[in-house]
């Protein structure tokens, strides 16, 4: 039988190093599910949502490199949207096939009809149609370089008719080319930035994800400079390890210590980050800010020096121009503020909390002491990216994925679906918060039909806990933040998984070590306290202004019992006040 386009797809797929597409087959897509099914070499992943398959791939992408998903006409585009702008905001290669109604009905709006150009432009570097058999291998060709090299997101629109036609050969490359660069800035530039680092004493080095590869570099740098190092959420699976002079992070999630180093320099480095929340950043200090997508260069901070360069390729040629500093009293200050929040955050993991009101610092912390050194984890948007980033410390193996740039719910569980597939051989643990989960539901019969030993740690605390706070600290009474909940372990029962209850203190550590032991599947569905609070590295007069209105206006609506749990589930964050 002649090779087709859906099969050349398959083939060109499987020669770029796919191993499976995320999708739900039908109508338009129906060709590449057969071609997929005859070749053998790719997997399909049947997943109950399209979201939940670009939320998948989009994890599969940010451990191996490259991965795909799929949606047919209309609504399947439409499903694949949210997962897609999470993949493209992370910097995730994928390539998302968006197969469409047949070529001889475009612009007649036929049944399910999208353009797929306006659909997906926002969120994706690469978006063409094939709209004929020669077009598909130039046009894939071109995406997967795309999706590899500008590290986001490719889309294919490829109508239903052409990938039953006969494949077309073509004169120009259907192989992929993965190269790997030198970036740095010039000699010049580079001996400009060691006179200003040399120059300054006080030193605080800020990184992201960009400085991921550059922890060894990182490190010697500090060392070198007797300066602390910070990090986004993102970097700190790659940087916190083995590293002497880190003081945590910063940001909406992040400690008092490392936005106090950062405030109290008088040279602020950032490297490889594109950190968002502008007001933690200092404005009277400066700031050097080296990047290797150039764009990016002070578009969040008042950036005195900006140079163009990879981290690791940048440091390795600067460390030689850097004398060794002698001064470390700046360091020593500020590692002594970070033991003392580190001291205050075991205040929150002593007091374990009570009956249906488990403090979820102390079940996070416990899962820190019992999960693998390589464990993956996935941590949903809201109070559980909180307690992640809090409470799960680095090893120098272990990964943490979530939607850290776009922010959306209910991405923990489809991410550790494609964290389990892309590393079958590591401890795949997702942290879900109740909203999160119950968004996308469905998809945990997924996990159980591809037989994936993904933990699910459910931090259940019927409500939508930080849209909670966000109202609270604005002065305003949550309203329609609660959550009616089904009991999530005898969902997961009835679904096939290994379901576990907890509502007593002393029940979690061994309810988190028997799903972690057990050989396949499970989630433990964790009664959290619903009044705990996330408190921010620095708490501005506005926000105490607001929680106390918040809170006026319960009591005069008669609302006191909710203000008394409140105040006592958090009068361990008085002392952050004083």
């Amino acid at each position: 039988m002649a090779k087709n386009v859906a099969d050349q797809l398959v083939e060109m797929l499987a020669s770029a190093g796919v191993k499976r597409i995320y999708a739900v087959t039908g109508d338009s897509l129906n060709e590449v599910n057969d071609a997929v099914r005859r070749a053998g070499d790719i997997q399909w992943i049947h997943v109950r949502h399209e979201e939940v398959g670009a939320y998948a791939a989009g994890a599969e992408a940010q451990l191996n490199g490259l991965a795909c998903c799929a949606g047919s006409s209309g609504p399947g585009h439409v499903h694949l949207i949210n997962g897609l702008y999470d993949a493209h905001r992370s910097g995730a290669p994928v390539i998302a096939i968006a197969s469409t109604i047949a070529t001889f009905e475009f612009g007649t709006d036929y049944f399910q009809e999208t353009n797929t150009i306006k659909l997906f432009d926002d969120c994706s570097y690469y978006n063409q149609v094939a709209a004929t058999p020669r077009q598909l291998p130039r046009m894939l060709q071109a995406g997967i370089q795309s999706a590899l090299h500008q590290k986001g997101v490719a889309v294919i629109g490829l109508p239903g008719d052409i990938t039953s036609m006969d494949a077309v050969a073509i004169n120009t490359s259907t192989q992929n080319f993965n190269t790997i660069p030198v970036i740095r800035p010039s000699d010049t530039d580079l001996q400009k930035l060691s006179a200003l680092i040399n120059h300054h004493q006080k030193i605080t080095i800020f990184c992201g994800i960009g400085a991921g590869e550059a922890h060894k570099e990182v490190v010697a740098l500090s060392q070198k400079l007797h300066a602390t190092v910070a990090y986004s959420f993102r970097a700190k699976m790659d940087i916190q390890y083995d590293n002497p002079n880190e003081v945590g992070m910063t940001g909406l999630l992040g400690l008092p210590s490392a936005y106090h180093s950062m405030h109290e320099s008088d040279l602020l480095i950032l490297l490889g980050t594109d950190f968002p929340y502008t007001p933690f950043m200092p404005t009277d200090c400066k700031i050097v800010q080296i990047d290797i997508k150039p764009e990016r260069i002070g578009r969040r901070a008042k950036v005195d020096v900006g140079l163009c360069g990879d981290v690791k390729d940048t440091l390795t040629a600067l460390l030689p121009l850097i004398g060794q500093k002698q001064d470390d009293s700046f360091l020593k200050a500020q590692l002594k503020v970070y033991a003392d929040v580190k001291e205050k955050m075991q205040t929150y993991v002593n007091d374990s909390g009570e009956q249906d009101k488990i403090h979820p610092e102390f079940v996070a912390s416990v899962l820190d002491k019992t999960a693998d050194d390589d464990a993956i984890f996935t941590v949903d948007t809201g109070m559980s990216c909180v307690w992640g980033s809090r409470y799960i410390n680095a090893t120098g193996k272990r990964k943490m994925i979530g939607s850290f740039n776009h922010g959306s719910m209910a991405n923990a569980m489809p991410q550790a679906i494609g964290a389990a597939l892309a590393r079958p051989g590591q401890q795949v643990i997702a942290l879900c918060g109740d909203g999160g989960l119950s968004m996308l539901l469905g998809d945990l019969a997924t996990i159980v039909q591809y037989k994936l030993p993904v933990k699910i740690i459910v931090f259940n605390n019927r409500s939508l806990g930080m849209v909670k706070l966000e109202m609270e600290v604005a002065g305003l009474p949550d309203w329609q933040t609660d959550m009616y909940n089904p009991d999530f372990a005898l969902v997961a029962q009835a679904m096939g998984i290994k379901g576990i209850n907890v509502k007593y203190p002393q029940d979690v550590q061994e309810a988190i070590t028997e799903a972690l032991a057990f050989d396949g599947p499970a989630l433990v569905n964790v009664f959290t306290d619903p009044n705990a609070l996330a408190m921010p590295p620095k708490i501005e007069f506005e926000q105490v202004k607001g929680m106390t209105v918040s809170m006026t206006k319960l009591m005069l609506n008669g609302h006191m019992d909710e203000v008394l749990d409140t105040v006592k589930s958090n009068y361990k964050h008085l002392k952050d006040l004083l």
